[in-house]
């Protein structure tokens, strides 16, 4: 693709088995460990942001602005990797999660974009993906004025889905580990993961099926979005993707009850998979995604005997910004 790279993720992510979950399921299941991308526990995001900071690296940034949730994976792993790049980074912060303690505003991933000397902004409004841009761009104007160069990370729609080449990449990374799947599993937040995973296998004429398994919005609002997302996907490569309606499939019976908040199925979720495989799943991605696929085996959508690709895509530095959340889930005896 003739789309600057900047290279964090230097190395081919493994795919394992998990054994003891296809015993358990009856299933042939498998995890791409996405969570090992990049650097400083960075999962997709890194993937994504090669893309971003090729770009900027092509402008001669020198500030890189970036706007997410509190406990957003993206912004500390930006400021992780701008700082790799030799780039500073500001950081706005959206208050999208409801009756929160002190613990989620301080550690986790606000505690490490601090140590990885991010500015760090407020905008209090947490479903106003427009506005967010928008107050990114005022400070940038800050920035130019200063006589610094900046470059800004969009999230709204609207704007060239750079990240979803990441997951183009990684498409065509799975399919060269010869990984024959039938079913593949990915969050579906931004759209970018999923819409990439899904152009990039198609792309290049894999058949799996790609399940959505929704973490920011309900099953209707996210297929809307990754349709949206796949036709600026097309126009960015200038050509169609080859991508039908019926390729994009969302799930999303973990969802409630809310973006960053932790619900029965996906603490459920996170308790089979550390105690069955001993791997560490995230309360606002992964444990949901990987909530769809026990769901869908025992519906009949996975049928017995598929061979299942979970994408884990990180996210744990959040981890330990829920331990009130997690201390309900799972109560001391």
């Amino acid at each position: 693709m003739p789309f600057a790279r900047a290279e964090l993720v230097s190395a081919i992510t493994p795919i394992e088995h998990l054994p003891n979950l296809s015993a358990r399921l009856g299933i042939d299941l498998h995890i791409k460990r996405d969570d090992l991308a990049g650097t400083t526990m960075g999962g997709n995001k890194s993937r994504q942001l090669e893309y971003y900071l090729g770009a900027a690296q092509q402008k001669n940034a020198q500030t890189v602005l970036i706007t997410g949730a509190v406990q957003s994976n993206f912004v500390r792993t930006a400021a992780a990797s701008a700082a790799k790049l030799g780039m500073r980074t500001i950081v706005q912060l959206e208050d999208r999660v409801p009756d929160v303690d002190a613990l989620y505003g301080s550690n986790g991933n606000v505690l490490l974009a601090r140590l990885l000397g991010a500015e760090v902004m407020r905008y209090a409004a947490g479903e106003d993906e427009a506005g967010a841009d928008a107050a990114l761009r005022e400070r940038a104007e800050i920035e130019r004025k200063a006589g610094r160069v900046p470059y800004v990370i969009p999230l709204a729609l609207g704007n060239p889905p750079l990240g979803a080449l990441g997951y183009m990449r990684a498409a065509e990374e799975v399919v060269s580990q010869d990984a024959d799947f039938d079913v593949v599993v990915i969050g579906s937040g931004s759209g970018l993961t999923h819409a990439g995973m899904l152009a990039g296998l198609r792309s290049i004429g894999h058949p799996a099926r790609v399940i959505g398994s929704c973490v920011r919005r309900d099953a209707t609002q996210q297929t809307q979005r990754i349709s949206t997302v796949l036709e600026a996907l097309s126009e960015l490569l200038g050509s169609k993707v080859p991508v039908t309606d019926a390729d994009v499939v969302i799930w999303d019976g973990a969802f409630s009850p809310g973006y960053g908040q932790l619900g029965p199925s996906a603490a459920q979720a996170m308790a089979m998979m550390a105690q069955s495989e001993g791997i560490v799943l995230d309360p606002v991605y992964t444990a949901k995604v990987f909530a769809a696929i026990p769901a869908l085996v025992d519906n009949g959508e996975i049928p017995e005997g598929s061979r299942v690709l979970f994408v884990h895509t990180g996210g744990l530095a959040s981890l330990f910004a829920y331990q009130s959340s997690l201390e309900n889930a799972f109560p001391h005896p």
